[in-house]
């Protein structure tokens, strides 16, 4: 039983040019003399030689102290735009933001409205449907805990109370991958924030040691992709297995999971970009698509998460990470045509998945001091010169992935694809500058594409994303409110009022209420310099290895 407390599409502006500058100019009368035109040529001469050695002072001067022209050129060009301080004395770096109390309760305010009504109607089941007020389970066999576990840790952050009975007794099959990330990952993290209630942790034991032997066979093969699993599936498992390994002593489960990341490294290909698909018996890389959306986004993400989990104690997931940037950079950074967004191409598409890489990049800065820096608006000259360029980068797809918000709702699609010079939109009166929605058009059924699942992806300590955070939120809370409890993934978001899907994903208690929820907290709840949250939003701590770790 689990109680709870409650107690405790416009299209992309373009900036005005009406304001541009005129000169006014004079008509001078010439002079009649040649008298007149010695003097001028002399006294360009003297202003010449007074000139020369100013100049070169100055010169000398900017060649000893190169930082002020960096700085200038900096600023210049737009780098300013992404810091806040003034060009000439910026301000000390704010790394700690207070709470916004009246935000923040808003969000708990929906967490509840959509709990309640779960727990009314499908306490117990994996899933929750709004519309029709009843639950279901991924199985004939019954549910195991996939929302009630999934959501523990948000109730613990929130502050509200919670007790759970759980079994994981269900013959049937369950994936490998969603299981992780969503209960062992949940039950991780509740037993941390919990003070450590044993409760959680048998649990995880109980539940890992049930999924162990999936690393030592074949696995149940997927009807669709038979013999092939996704890049994101098999090294989305690290951060929890090693975890647990740590808090247990255990090393089998580390052993496994980094039993699977020596395959993965050994399969790189030669552009350093990961395939979707790897063969299950090979462990190679099978022809397929290259992207950081569906099936890849979080190989990518825990790349980075792995060396930050054990404090940047093991440098082959930096190398690693640090080699798929590269790549990243090389091939798959592309601009739109119109406003030269920024976004990661994958046959000119952008999925929403994809909006992680933005933030992962902000927080993967090479600093000189150390790797990972917590500010979140680092100096030029924190910054290595692949860590300023990833900072950039990062900063340009959030950029981009809060322009994908300008819908008729405010709520970005699944999927968007970017315009290309081959599109034959060109010259058709309407036609977006950049992006749109394939094959959502009025007054017909509107494809997966145009939909918004409730998902999350977007979150940083800076007051400039808590504004548009409360935007979506408002959003969210607009459209897809369900009025008698929960909320609704919206079927067009180009398309007010809008239409309600019977369909409440887990992951919008766990992870998007949870992400506005610390968005409008103070940055001490969970400092970021501390833990290192999972691809489900669960936190776990940083820690320091207790076994021997890392390979080559």
């Amino acid at each position: 039983m689990v109680s709870i407390d409650t107690r405790a599409r416009k299209k992309p502006r373009k900036d005005s040019d009406s304001h541009k500058k005129t000169q006014e100019v004079s008509k001078q009368t010439k002079d009649q003399g040649a008298t007149a035109g010695d003097v001028d040529s002399a006294s360009s001469l003297l202003t010449t030689f007074v000139w020369i050695p100013v100049l070169f002072a100055v010169g000398i001067y900017l060649y000893l102290n190169p930082s002020i022209f960096i700085n200038f050129i900096d600023d210049w060009i737009g780098f300013s735009e992404h810091y806040d301080a003034a060009p000439a004395a910026r301000q000390p770096v704010l790394t700690y933001l207070p709470a916004d109390a009246t935000k923040r309760d808003a969000v708990v305010l929906a967490f509840k409205h959509s709990w309640h009504a779960y727990e009314k109607n499908a306490m117990g089941d994996d899933e929750y449907h709004p519309l029709s007020k009843n639950g279901s389970n991924l199985t004939e066999a019954g549910g195991i805990g996939y929302m009630v576990v999934d959501v523990l840790d948000s109730l613990q952050i929130m502050d509200l109370w919670v007790e759970d009975e759980l079994s994981f007794d269900r013959d049937a099959k369950f994936s490998t991958f969603e299981t992780t990330i969503r209960v062992l990952g949940g039950l991780l993290s509740a037993y941390h924030l919990s003070d450590n209630d044993p409760l959680y942790l048998d649990k995880a034991i109980d539940l890992a040691d049930r999924m162990l032997p999936a690393f030592d066979t074949p696995g149940y093969q997927a009807t669709d992709f038979p013999y092939l699993v996704s890049i994101a599936e098999v090294a989305t498992l690290q951060l929890e297995f090693r975890y647990l390994s740590y808090l247990t002593g255990n090393e089998a489960y580390w052993r496994a999971v980094e039993n699977v990341m020596k395959v993965v490294k050994r399969a790189r290909l030669p552009h350093g970009l990961a395939s979707i698909f790897m063969g299950v018996e090979d462990g190679q890389y099978e022809t397929s698509s290259i992207r950081l959306g569906s099936r890849g986004d979080s190989f990518y993400e825990y790349l980075l998460k792995q060396y930050l989990q054990t404090n940047n104690s093991e440098p082959v997931y930096r190398e690693m990470y640090e080699d798929a940037m590269d790549a990243v950079h090389k091939y798959l950074i592309q601009q739109s045509m119109g406003n030269k967004m920024i976004y990661i191409m994958a046959s000119h598409t952008k999925d929403h998945l994809v909006c992680f890489f933005g933030g992962s990049s902000c927080s993967a800065q090479h600093a000189q001091a150390h790797w990972y820096i917590q500010s979140p608006s680092p100096r030029p000259e924190e910054l290595s010169e692949k860590g300023l360029r990833d900072w950039k980068t990062g900063m340009e797809l959030i950029k981009t992935c809060m322009n994908t918000h300008d819908t008729q709702t405010g709520l970005s699609p699944e999927v968007v694809y970017f315009r290309v010079p081959s599109d034959g939109m060109d010259g058709y009166a309407g036609a977006p500058s950049d992006w749109y929605i394939k094959g959502a058009a009025v007054g017909e059924f509107p494809p997966y594409d145009a939909r918004y699942m409730l998902r999350p992806r977007l979150l940083t300590g800076d007051q400039r994303y808590r504004d548009h955070g409360w935007s979506i939120f408002h959003a969210i809370d607009t459209h897809c409110r369900v009025a008698d409890g929960g909320y609704a993934t919206i079927i067009n978001v180009d398309e007010n009022p809008a239409r309600q899907e019977d369909r409440m994903e887990t992951f919008f208690l766990s992870e998007t209420l949870k992400y506005l929820y610390l968005l409008f907290s103070s940055s001490d709840v969970i400092p970021l310099d501390k833990y290192i949250l999972n691809t489900e939003a669960h936190p776990f701590p940083i820690f320091e290895p207790s076994m021997q770790t890392g390979f080559s």
